[in-house]
């Protein structure tokens, strides 16, 4: 309740004491006053409760003042029995007498709330004695003032009544009017007080106002959220159209005009920013649903499916976080975003599971073909046909590396089994192996002995001697038998090179010694012979006849025939 609201409500109880209606604006009739203050002095407690009012006003608390009026104007209409009117004179004399003394003593604010029944909401209720009579308050000394039991309320801000004088007045009886376009209009009442307290009482009241004003003009100058703006405008334009204050109304209103101007203004501004804003939250839920759909949309046989799962759940994070935290992007436009990242998520989870599924179909087709090469391995692990055995172990080893892989898991455990059968084979026959190479050791060390005895034989200096000797090596070597296989290439090679050599020697004395090759030469070395003696009389018959062309010919073709004839005579003297 604003305390235009209280003083109308003070005034209009007290006039209800008189029987006397109010106007529409609070205000009560001159007859009503007298009608209230005949039951207060009768009782002792009203000559005091409208000074104390008047008191408290003046202390900065209206809101208490008017508590008191009407508190002290109820209290009133409770006692008054009804030949009230007889007995007007002698309660006027004493309230003229309450009034000296309230004058010139400071009212205890303890003791109006404590003299009504009606306890005051503004001050909190003590016990206190009896309401003493109308003399006896009088008489009271100026310095018995009791100390007030709760802390005194800061002094109102002086009002300028001469500014306020400009805008409203006030009569005897605490009625104030607003003056405004030439005319005037009842504010309201403040009975039991002075004109230019009750002046000023209201002036105050357009000064909350105008503080209000000015303080919406320091938070739009200061560019603040405009969210109750427009609402607390609207509250102080209804505050100022209630006509309960006393001031320059329409220069308020020009203000909250120019207030409201400013206020829309503020409005773009502050749309411009969310706008702004709701353009780069929408860019991002945007980014967040394109990539979510690229991630979806790519093959299923090539993802990653761990990264892609991994950066989907960072998604959908980031969206609930932009849920949480992120400007409102519109009810349509969030649910068509989210549609499209709920539909991705689906698309992708889909993709997931089938490609798993299949996988996991493809790993149990693998196991299986695995699982019958580790069968035949195992069967061969405890073969002693060691050459068939480890022809079928390479054989399976293809087959192996043929077949697709299973799960790592499966496929590593399936592999040890397959190794563990081919090493038991394998060890198998290497200790077989090692028994046969310690039993041939014996023979190694014979046809190492041969082998010093035929390396003897080098260079061929008698190649039947060497060819015969050589036989011999050769039956005592095979005679020898086996011998371990780490040797076996080694010991072989020397004999071989040994073999070789004779074997190039028997070549060379055949080449030698071959008639056939023998007559062949002889035949062509006469044939040439004979040619290059034609050759050298064709030449000196050319000189003789001074044939130039001849001669050069025939020179030309006898220094071939000659080059020839060396070459065979070199042949020939190798097969002597």
């Amino acid at each position: 309740m604003t305390h235009s609201q209280q003083s109308d409500e003070t005034t209009a109880l007290n006039t209800e004491a008189a029987d006397a209606p109010a106007p529409a604006n609070g205000t009560a009739p001159e007859s009503a006053a007298p009608a209230a203050e005949a039951p207060a002095a009768r009782n002792g407690a009203a000559p005091e409760a409208a000074p104390q009012a008047a008191v408290n006003e003046a202390n900065g608390n209206p809101a208490e003042a008017e508590v008191a009026v009407e508190a002290a104007s109820v209290g009133a209409d409770a006692a008054v029995p009804a030949e009230a009117p007889a007995v007007e004179e002698e309660v006027a004399a004493a309230d003229a007498g309450a009034r000296a003394v309230e004058a010139e003593t400071p009212v205890d604010d303890a003791e109006a709330p404590a003299a009504v029944e009606a306890p005051a909401p503004a001050s909190p209720a003590v016990p206190s004695p009896a309401a003493p009579s109308p003399a006896a308050f009088a008489a009271r000394p100026k310095a018995a003032a009791a100390a007030p039991l709760t802390a005194p309320a800061p002094a109102a801000a002086a009002v300028n009544l001469e500014e306020a004088a400009k805008f409203g007045r006030a009569e005897d009886d605490g009625h104030v009017f607003l003056k405004l376009d030439g005319e005037e209009f009842p504010v309201g009442q403040y009975p039991g007080a002075s004109k230019d307290e009750a002046l000023a009482y209201f002036a105050r009241k357009f000064e909350d106002i105008a503080a209000q004003i000015a303080l919406l003009e320091q938070r739009v100058e200061a560019r603040a959220a405009t969210t109750d703006m427009n609402k607390t405008v609207n509250h102080l334009r209804a505050q100022l159209g209630e006509r309960t204050s006393v001031g320059d109304i329409n220069g308020a209103l020009s203000r909250l005009a120019a207030l409201e101007e400013a206020i829309k203004g503020l409005q773009v501004a502050e749309r411009a920013i969310h706008d702004a804003a709701r353009g780069v939250e929408l860019a991002a839920r945007e980014a967040i649903v394109a990539e979510a759909e690229s991630i979806a949309a790519e093959d299923p046989s090539t993802v990653m499916w761990k990264v892609s799962s991994a950066r989907m759940n960072e998604l959908f994070e980031s969206w609930k976080q932009a849920q949480k935290t992120g400007l409102r992007l519109g009810r349509a436009t969030e649910e068509a975003l989210w549609k499209r990242f709920r539909s991705a998520r689906t698309v992708f989870d889909r993709h997931r599971r089938a490609y798993f599924s299949q996988l996991d179909n493809n790993n149990a087709t693998a196991k299986a073909a695995k699982e019958a090469l580790i069968a035949a391995a195992e069967e061969l692990s405890s073969s002693t046909e060691w050459g068939y055995a480890a022809g079928e172990y390479r054989r399976l080893m293809d087959q192996w590396k043929a077949s697709p892989r299973a799960s790592r898991k499966d496929d590593d455990a399936l592999w040890n089994r397959f190794r563990a059968a081919q090493d038991k084979f394998f060890k198998a026959r290497q200790s077989a192996n090692e028994a046969i190479d310690e039993e041939f050791g014996a023979n190694l060390v014979v046809k190492e002995a041969l082998i010093t005895e035929a390396q003897a034989l080098l260079p061929v200096t008698d190649l039947a001697s060497a060819k015969k000797a050589l036989q011999s090596i050769r039956d005592r070597w095979e005679a020898a038998g086996k011998v371990p296989r780490a040797d076996m290439q080694r010991v072989e090679g020397a004999l071989r090179k040994v073999e070789d050599a004779v074997k190039a020697a028997d070549d060379d004395n055949w080449r030698r010694s071959d008639p056939e090759a023998k007559a062949r030469t002889s035949s062509a070395l006469t044939q040439l012979e004979a040619t290059i003696a034609g050759l050298r009389e064709d030449l000196a018959s050319a000189e003789k006849a001074g044939d130039a062309r001849k001669a050069a010919q025939a020179r030309e073709a006898l220094a071939a025939r000659e080059l020839w004839l060396e070459q065979i005579r070199k042949a020939a003297e190798d097969f002597s």
